[in-house]
């Protein structure tokens, strides 16, 4: 698993997980009963500048595992709940790390 860091306007981190690919996993906010939990090619998103990545372990769950738990976070995780202070990008990328069974992000 590896956690991307990107910073945005005033030095606020945006994080994302790739795990299984070449896409990364996020959160973040959407209108509607849509999730929010979405994917972007690693390091590509245009929204943010990438700063650096992490190595955070390897899973041991395979793929269709890991897909199993997208789809749980995906439910769990609709865009209207998104709050800059208490339900962002960061505090998804930590649960998903947890639910991989992967060490957490530096600094939680």
């Amino acid at each position: 698993c590896l956690l991307y860091g990107t910073i945005g306007l005033g030095g606020i981190f945006h994080s994302t997980v790739q795990v299984y690919g070449d896409d990364e996993w996020s959160f973040g906010f959407c209108e509607g009963g849509d999730t929010g939990v979405f994917r972007c090619p690693a390091g590509k998103n245009t929204m943010y500048k990438y700063r650096k990545s992490l190595v955070l372990g390897e899973t041991n769950f395979n793929f269709f595992q890991v897909i199993e738990i997208l789809t749980q976070l995906s439910r769990e995780w609709p865009g209207y709940s998104y709050d800059p202070l208490s339900k962002n990008c960061n505090h998804f990328c930590h649960e998903f790390c947890a639910r991989l069974c992967v060490p957490k992000l530096p600094g939680n």
